[in-house]
Order: C-alpha cells, then structure tokens, then sequence
C-alpha cells in the first residue's frame, strides 16, 4: 500500500517527518508547490483542503493551470544488462519494448493499490 490520501478529487503523498513529529503531505501533479502538516489523518484532511484551497486560488488569480501536463514520454535510465534482458522479453512477446515497460510499470501501481 502507497501512501497517497486523496483530498477534493486531488491526490497527495503522505510521509512521516521525523524532526517535526508529524505527518506531511504534498499534493501531487501540480505545477507548484502544496504540502501540508498534521499529526492525525483528520488533520491531514483538514489542513489538506486549506493548503488545496490557498494554492488553486493563487492559480485562478495569476491564471495559472494548476495541474501539470503529462506526455506520457519520459527516459528512463537502467543498466546495459537489464535493457538487454527488457528487450529480449519484448522481442520474445513480440511487443515493443515500450509495451514491456508500460506493463512494468501498471503492474507495479496495481501491486502497490
């Protein structure tokens, strides 16, 4: 299980700082900075949807997007070895090596759900 707790439809990573004794959360996808601290998951929520709140209405006042914009493209950088091994499983499943890493990939979210 991933820590991520979703306040008003947005979703947000929750960890535990140690020095502060309490547990942070960061909104995720964003093009900019909301995190927020609570020492319960009630104040998560609570603290949560005000920090949401602040950083969607700085968007509206500057007309800024407040999501990023996704591709779908990105590097990715591993070793010779296992690029080699990835690309004999795709040749091997008769896919491309871009269908082997997108199934790595969704298996891995669907393990961690």
């Amino acid at each position: 299980m991933i820590n991520i707790m979703t306040i008003n439809n947005y979703r947000a990573v929750i960890t535990f700082d140690p020095d502060m004794e309490m547990f942070r959360g960061e909104f995720l996808g964003l093009n900019g900075g909301a995190d927020f601290y609570a020492s319960t998951v009630k104040g998560l929520h609570t603290e949560g949807a005000k920090s949401l709140r602040v950083f969607l209405d700085v968007c509206a006042e500057n007309g800024i997007e407040p999501m990023k914009s996704f591709s779908g493209k990105f590097n990715a950088r591993i070793s010779p070895e296992l690029h080699l091994r990835a690309a004999e499983l795709a040749a091997a499943k008769g896919v491309s090596l871009n269908d082997v890493v997108a199934e790595a990939i969704e298996h891995e979210i669907n393990a961690c759900a």
